[in-house]
Order: C-alpha cells, then sequence, then structure tokens
C-alpha cells in the first residue's frame, strides 16, 4: 500500500498545515510521496526534514521584518515575498533547512507549478530543496504580486492557479490511501475574479489568462469531488474546523499562531480516524 499526501497552499494559512505535519510528526504518521502546492511546499519540506516547529517559528520571528514580505519587498523587488532575503537568508543561514535529513527520508515530494504559455500544471520532484530553491520560488509565486519564474524548462506562476489541490494527480500517480491537507473550511468557496485585470497584467500569455480567470470553477469543482470522495470513504480530508481571518501575507504573529494551533488541534482530534484509514 502507498499512501500519498496533498498539501493545499494558500500562502499565510498554510500555517495550518504546519501545525498537522507537526502532529503528523508526533504521532509517527508515513507516507510514500507529496504532491504540495505554494506555501503547501514551502511548509511540507520541514515534514520530510523532520524540523518540528520551524515553519512557524521563523515565519513569527521575521513576519514584521520588511525584509521578508510585504510592501517594502514588492516595491523594491517586485516581489511581496522577498527573494533573497526568504528563500535564501532564512533557510541557508538564520534558520537552516535540514537538507540531509530531508533526503534521506526517501519521500517522494512533488511541487505543482502553472506554466504560464501552457496554462497547464507541472509537478517537479524535489529531490534537492537547496539546490532548487528556485522551483519552490516558483511553486509560490503568486499572481499579480510575484515576477514570472524562468527555469530551464520555461515560465511559471503559482501552481494554486491550475491545480490548487492536486488529488487527481495523486492518484494518477498510484498512491492507493490519500491524505488531503486543506486550508479553507468545508463551506468556502472561491468567487468568481474581475476577469479584466489578469487580461491587463498578462496579456501576452492567453492561456494563463484563461487559467486564472476560470480558477474558481476548478478550484470549487475539485472541492466538491473532495467531498464526495471523503464520503465514499477513499480520501481522509483534515481541513480547518472554523474560520480565521488571515491574510495571504499575515504578519501579525498572534494570527499566524493561531492558524497554527488550530492545525494542530483539528490534526489531535482526527488522529484517531486517520490510523484507522491508513490501517484499513
Amino acid at each position: 500500500m502507498k499512501v500519498g499526501l496533498v498539501l493545499e497552499g494558500g500562502a499565510m494559512r498554510g500555517m495550518y498545515t504546519a501545525g498537522v505535519l507537526d502532529v503528523f510528526l508526533d504521532n509517527n504518521i508515513k507516507v510514500d510521496g507529496i504532491i504540495g502546492v505554494s506555501a503547501g511546499v514551502l511548509f511540507g519540506v520541514n515534514f520530510l526534514s523532520k524540523q518540528r516547529g520551524r515553519a512557524i517559528r521563523y515565519n513569527k520571528k521575521y513576519a514584521k521584518d520588511k525584509r521578508y514580505m510585504g510592501i517594502h519587498s514588492l516595491i523594491k523587488t517586485g516581489n511581496i515575498i522577498n527573494k533573497d532575503f526568504a528563500y535564501y537568508e532564512v533557510p541557508f543561514k538564520l534558520d537552516v533547512f535540514d537538507e540531509e535529513a530531508y533526503e534521506k527520508s526517501n519521500v517522494d515530494f512533488y511541487a505543482t507549478l502553472t506554466n504560464i504559455k501552457t496554462g497547464k500544471p507541472e509537478y517537479i520532484k524535489i529531490t534537492n530543496v537547496f539546490e532548487q530553491m528556485e522551483i519552490l520560488r516558483a511553486t509560490s509565486a503568486m499572481p499579480f504580486v510575484s515576477e514570472i519564474i524562468e527555469l530551464e524548462t520555461g515560465k511559471y506562476l503559482d501552481g494554486g492557479i491550475s491545480d490548487s489541490i492536486p488529488v487527481e494527480k495523486c492518484k494518477e500517480l498510484g498512491y492507493d490511501k490519500i491524505i488531503v491537507v486543506l486550508t479553507r473550511p468545508i463551506e468556502y468557496r472561491k468567487k468568481k475574479p474581475n476577469e479584466l485585470l489578469a487580461k491587463l497584467k498578462y496579456k501576452k500569455y492567453p492561456n494563463l489568462i484563461r487559467c486564472i480567470n476560470n480558477r474558481y470553477m476548478n478550484y470549487n469543482n475539485t472541492v466538491e469531488k473532495i467531498i464526495d470522495m471523503e464520503n465514499k470513504k477513499e480520501i481522509f480530508v483534515i481541513r480547518p474546523s472554523k474560520k480565521i481571518d488571515i491574510k495571504r501575507v499575515e504578519r501579525d504573529e498572534n494570527k499566524l499562531q493561531e492558524m497554527y494551533d488550530l492545525g494542530v488541534e483539528d490534526c489531535e482530534n482526527m488522529i484517531k480516524g486517520l490510523n484507522e484509514y491508513l490501517e484499513v
């Protein structure tokens, strides 16, 4: 039996995922593969490196630091999340990521990216976080507030644009049991966007425009499919039990902690059911 784990993105809502994954570490939950999106990738790698508490620790420590994220970075660099500080200074020097432990996990970890030319998702295996940091940047490059990331294989933005919750990809990869960690409560549905914004910003990329403007429908359809699969006990879903008002780029340490604590609490309440699902 192969166990797959799907991690939704959501910027700082990802503190919920960080809380859930720390409870996984406490309870020795094992998986064979992970597919993450955006913040699900950024915070999910700490599960494989077994660095409990790292995500909430550095995010609280640097939340108000203008070098990390916010309008200052957006104006100065074109990225609301600062490339040099968030992706290089923090994991390489200030709160060092354990690359050796990550590689020893022997768990396949895929990052979801959106190819802006095709408007389609691509799934790239992360074998070395340090060497593939630009892929981590690409999966989390939020549209409108991030520069397009150029890799050898093409130009990319946030994977959530094209595949917000890659459950179908996880099934396609052959996982028998699938755990899904969401960052929105069960009643949440996306609303139709102002279609003009994407047309103005990304006029060179018609497939990306179509993808951005249709995202709400694709997301909502995926949520309905997940609920159906969950009811049939085909997958196991962990999602926020209540709504917490938290900004995508949240700088309030208390809000970050609240979101993290909810992930811990919800997962602890569901851990018995999760173990039962995995044992069947």
